[in-house]
């Protein structure tokens, strides 16, 4: 291997000991519903369920327990205030479908979108093995898809970063007339014919050019699942940098733009709001959780707040509370 291409290790490309070590920060994305919010970086709740829950027992009330969750029938029988108790009733699989395209392979800073979506991928199998979900995937180019049947525990892990970092996307190839078996709505046709009801489904891509039959495997996916969108972007893909001439290469072919034009940035940064338009309807329409992520963004801060979730340990939010109620009532 030579120097150049160690160098762009975590840059153009990523190695399975990368993702391995993002074990250690899978504790900053739990997955278990009781830390997550759900609450859209938008105007809008989505419905995260986390895993089925069923009834288990009553017992007293107790200080900091959620309201909601009182027994009334038990609390007028007995003259105490009794609450629910749930437990999990099956573990919950989680499905990490990882779009691995030709235009993932690209970014103008920090590291491409097709590593940034990898990087997510691994993080979130961790964080769903320590919760002891299920995890399963979908990796996905124009040339390989490959479908990994959703197991349990750190083998699990370990086997959907081989099976990612060894993917064919991340090997150049000259011939442009390689044949393309597999496309976004193939994917996404696929991804729903393997999902089970009550599954949790991250989706990680950047959502290009996603036609009207995969939008509607897509909500049809999000009436039995809960499903997070996390949408990748460069800030190119935005903003066309200021007037000049920039050069843009996939390591083969070299391709030269012109920015000169105020009209054209104009008009292609609206195009690119037509397409962030269409996708936050959809979500907000079909509940789904979506959290874009840009190639400059630091990962996990994004993730956390995507996902809204709660910093606060039990205790401390106990002690908030109270203090607002100590506030409001004297």
């Amino acid at each position: 291997m030579s120097n150049n291409t160690k160098q762009a290790e975590g840059i153009t490309w990523i190695s399975p000991q990368s993702l391995i070590q993002l074990r250690l920060l899978a504790n900053q994305i739990p997955l278990d519903s009781g830390k997550i919010h759900a609450k859209q970086g938008g105007a809008y709740i989505s419905s995260f369920k986390g895993r089925g829950m069923e009834f288990d027992e009553s017992r007293i009330y107790q200080a900091g327990d959620d309201i909601r969750n009182m027994d009334w029938r038990v609390t007028a029988r007995t003259g105490d205030a009794h609450t629910k108790l749930f437990r999990e009733e099956r573990e919950r699989p989680v499905l990490l479908w990882l779009d691995l395209n030709a235009s993932m392979m690209f970014a103008t800073r920090n590291k491409f979108k097709a590593v940034i979506a990898s990087e997510i991928a691994a993080t979130i199998a961790w964080s769903a093995a320590r919760n002891n979900d299920r995890i399963g995937g979908l990796i996905f180019s124009d040339t390989e898809h490959i479908e990994i049947k959703p197991r349990r525990g750190k083998t699990a892990v370990l086997d959907f970063i081989g099976r990612c970092t060894k993917h064919h996307a991340w090997q150049k190839t000259d011939n442009p007339a390689a044949e393309a078996v597999t496309d976004r709505t193939t994917a996404v046709a696929r991804l729903r014919s393997v999902v089970h009801p009550g599954s949790l489904v991250f989706m990680i891509s950047d959502f290009r050019d996603l036609s009207e039959k995969a939008y509607t495997h897509i909500a049809n996916i999000a009436r039995n699942n809960d499903i997070i969108m996390i949408k990748i972007s460069d800030p190119i893909e935005i903003d066309l940098p200021s007037s000049g001439t920039y050069k843009l290469t996939d390591g083969i072919k070299e391709l030269q733009i012109q920015t000169s034009s105020k009209k054209t940035r104009e008009e292609y940064h609206q195009r690119y709001l037509i397409y962030h338009q269409q996708i936050s309807d959809f979500c907000r329409k079909n509940r789904i959780h979506l959290i874009e992520v840009s190639t400059d963004d630091n990962v996990i801060d994004k993730l956390k707040v995507g996902l809204g979730v709660n910093a606060l340990g039990k205790k401390a939010q106990y002690r908030r509370a109270r203090q607002q109620l100590i506030k409001q009532h004297g």
